[in-house]
């Protein structure tokens, strides 16, 4: 590229954090009423413009097959007008969720008289670069909007025309209630040099940085990002298969949690089961893996119930497969079901099955990551499911947000305080 170029780059990514800080200064004032119902005009614009979206879809599908992409990042990456009703249903349950802006989190008075409140507030402006999952443009748009910040959007080159019609069916949503156009802006090139420029901050206008994507985007924005991340770099989960398990909940939940979507950061991709219960376990779970059409990559153990396993090597049980295949061991109990976890698992979603309560409550205890869960398929791990209507992103940090990033967390706080003439001695 030469220095015009960037230079545009630059000047474009700059003009556009001066708005969206213009924007998120009058967002931040916005009322409940007229964020659900920018939101739930948005979500009616997105279900009018069916048609266009597909289109601009089948524009992004034939350039990724074009460049050779795998089944599982066309999946990512493809709409229907299934998903597309699932979008604007996304985007209509975040207008429905109570506002958090103004939520009093505690209050109290001291022995004074001075009268304080821990009150939520917008971030302000955020960050999101994701990569082929165009449903992104929607959700972080809706969330942001409905926590009272502005967003700056960046996706993938691939699924540029699809985010561009999305994000014009949600500007219009804003149209509707006066609030600012620039609240939901989307970076309009596929320029990677736009990445850089957000990662400074863009002056200062960006508040946070949320990364949707591969581990080399995440990587990259952990590396050069001058503000602060919400994200996770991989999602390698456990399936864990307790000797109290029950075999049939074990195999619902296992396939579930493995095959439901393969290329999804809350699928399995390593299966733990309890040396206690193999053999009663190892036999039915594998051959229901296999016949679903999962590639099993085993120890021992597994190798000998089928010789379609093929032996794990020590780089499968670190490894995000993201495809229909799955690292498989047994351990010696549930304390080295957890050990295992916590030397190779990611912290972002981890499952055990068992009917035995006690053996629940340590695993959910003692596993660190950001969801643990009890007879639960590891691909809960989604906003939507938890109930936030969407999501931002998923977050295995510690600071701030963890797990699913909703419109909570999407929200820092402030110190109101109330006197009388009060004053310090």
């Amino acid at each position: 590229m030469n220095a015009v170029m960037k230079t545009d780059i630059d000047a474009l990514m700059r003009d556009m954090g001066r708005r969206a800080r213009a924007a998120a200064r009058v967002l931040a004032l916005a009322t409940p009423e007229q964020k659900s119902k920018a939101l739930h005009t948005a979500a009616e614009a997105i279900r009018a413009a069916e048609g266009a979206i597909l289109g601009a879809n089948a524009t992004d599908l034939a350039q990724a097959r074009g460049n050779g992409a795998p089944d599982a990042y066309l999946d990512r990456l493809a709409l229907t007008p299934a998903r597309i009703a699932e979008i604007a249903g996304s985007v209509a349950m975040v207008a429905a969720l109570p506002d958090p802006v103004g939520a009093v989190m505690s209050e109290w008075t001291r022995p004074n008289g001075l009268k304080l409140q821990r009150v939520r507030t917008p971030l302000g402006v955020i960050g999101v670069i994701f990569e082929s999952r165009p449903n992104v443009t929607a959700d972080a748009a809706a969330l942001c909007l409905k926590s009272g910040n502005a967003v700056i959007l960046r996706t993938g080159s691939d699924a540029l025309a699809s985010a561009l019609a999305i994000h014009a069916a949600m500007v219009s949503g804003l149209a509707t209630t006066g609030l600012p156009a620039d609240a939901v802006q989307l970076v309009p090139v596929k320029d990677r040099d736009a990445v850089g420029a957000m990662l400074s901050g863009l002056d200062g206008n960006i508040d946070v940085i949320v990364p949707r994507g591969g581990k080399s985007l995440v990587a990259r924005v952990q590396a050069e990002a001058r503000v602060p991340v919400f994200a996770h770099l991989d999602g390698n989960n456990h399936v864990y298969v307790h000797e109290k398990a029950d075999l049939a909940k074990a195999e619902r939940v296992l396939l579930n949690s493995k095959m439901r979507r393969t290329g999804v950061c809350g699928a399995a991709e390593t299966l733990l089961i309890d040396q206690k219960i193999a053999g009663q376990a190892l036999k039915p779970l594998t051959t229901a893996l296999l016949g679903a059409g999962c590639a099993v990559r085993g120890d021992a153990a597994f190798q000998a119930v089928d010789p379609r396993v093929s032996a794990a090597t020590p780089e499968d049980w670190d490894t995000e497969f993201l495809d229909a295949v799955i690292a498989a061991k047994v351990v010696a109990d549930l304390d080295e079901a957890i050990a295992h976890i916590e030397r190779h698992g990611s912290h972002h979603t981890d499952a055990i099955v068992t009917e035995d309560p006690a053996a629940a409550e340590t695993f959910l205890a003692q596993v660190d990551s950001a969801i643990v869960l009890h007879n639960a398929s590891t691909q809960f791990a989604d906003g939507g499911e938890f109930g936030f209507g969407a999501e931002i992103g998923i977050a295995t940090g510690r600071m701030h947000a963890r797990g699913p990033v909703g419109v909570e967390q999407l929200t820092t706080f402030k110190y109101r305080g109330r006197g009388n003439g009060t004053v310090r001695p």
